[in-house]
């Protein structure tokens, strides 16, 4: 095996080191990061919402009989 063998194998072991290291560092800045206020409201409104559609989902899938009643609890 020739000298340019081991140099691009040293360099190709420096490059994937490096490259590991990046990953590792931005995975570990990730789980460090404070949650947006922001965010949470609107995943809270968006669950709320979620809420709503399957209520009005169920609503429509009843029968006649079901639906008057369903709309007077409502109220």
């Amino acid at each position: 095996m020739n000298t340019m063998f081991w140099i691009v194998c040293i360099v190709a072991i420096v490059f994937t080191a490096d490259t590991v290291q990046r990953y590792l560092k931005l995975k570990g800045d990730k789980k460090t990061v404070d949650p947006d206020p922001e965010l949470e409201e609107t995943l809270a409104h968006i669950e709320r919402l979620e809420e709503r559609i399957r209520v009005l989902e169920r609503i429509v899938t009843e029968n006649k009989f079901d639906l008057g009643r369903e709309i007077e609890r409502l109220k």
